[in-house]
């Protein structure tokens, strides 16, 4: 039977032959923010003592409709504003409701490094993010074999970009070659679409050592993020939790103040 990332996967086949079709990598090298230098996000977030990558998105497969009428310049000044590490942004249209022009209205918002956030299956995806301005490409491990999951981490580098890849158990992890710039343990489980914080905590000691490794979805509040920090944890990408409030910003610098106030 067919889970909802077995049928994500499917309509990106189908977009990505679309997108082939219809552009060439000439056409996305011909845009202005091509040549742009790209933004760390692995420095970003190993300057900080404890990152905070946030997102943005209009709605999901776990969530449903977030807010539809979000305003992407305006969010991520905010984000801006309470010095996160990177701004995750979902391009994924049918499922998530974002576009890549998405990704332009952040770029011309903030220099906080972005990260384009979707389900990367083929190298035009990667010159289109390069195109629309994004610093670093999530890759999948769970979409994807090993020999592609290398060849996509190379070629996203060679454009300037880094790759941050992710995976939700170990099998996945022995993926991860070691060309990658961050890992991501992604709590959700992208077929169930249930999110568990322990698998964070399960998988961290099979995490190469002196690797840049971040905690996605399902961070709630300071407790957990304190948690993952001791664990040895660089940071955490946090969606929902922080769309919800009312002021993003404010919830972002109270989260860090927190953080910093307990150090050891």
């Amino acid at each position: 039977m067919k889970t909802i990332l077995d049928t994500i996967v499917d309509v990106k086949r189908k977009e990505v032959e679309e997108l082939r079709k219809n552009f060439t990598y000439y056409d996305y090298e011909k845009s202005p923010l091509f040549e742009s230098k790209c933004t760390s996000l692995k420095q970003s977030i190993v300057e900080q003592e404890f990152a905070i990558i946030a997102e943005i998105k209009r709605k999901s497969p776990s969530a449903g409709i977030i807010d539809f009428g979000i305003n992407f310049y305006q969010q991520a000044a905010k984000y801006d504003q309470a010095n996160v590490a990177g701004i995750s942004c979902l391009t994924d249209h049918y499922f998530f409701g974002g576009t890549v022009d998405d990704l332009k209205q952040i770029k011309a918002s903030t220099s906080t490094p972005l990260l384009r956030k979707d389900f990367i299956i083929d190298e035009i995806q990667l010159f289109e993010a390069k195109a629309f301005g994004a610093d670093a490409i999530l890759l999948i491990s769970e979409i994807l074999d090993p020999k592609t999951a290398l060849q996509l981490t190379i070629i996203a580098q060679s454009l300037g970009m880094e790759v941050l890849m992710e995976c939700h158990d170990r099998t996945h992890l022995r993926k991860i070659n070691d060309q990658v710039d961050i890992i991501g343990i992604n709590n959700r489980d992208l077929h169930l679409q249930k999110t568990d914080l322990q698998t964070s905590y399960d998988l961290f000691d099979f995490i190469p050592s002196d690797t840049v490794c971040i905690s996605e979805s399902g961070v709630r509040n300071y407790d957990e993020i304190l948690k993952l920090s001791k664990i040895g944890y660089n940071g955490v990408l946090i969606g929902e939790s922080i769309l919800k409030q009312s002021d993003p910003a404010e919830f972002i610098r109270s989260i860090q103040l927190k953080k910093m106030s307990h150090a050891d």
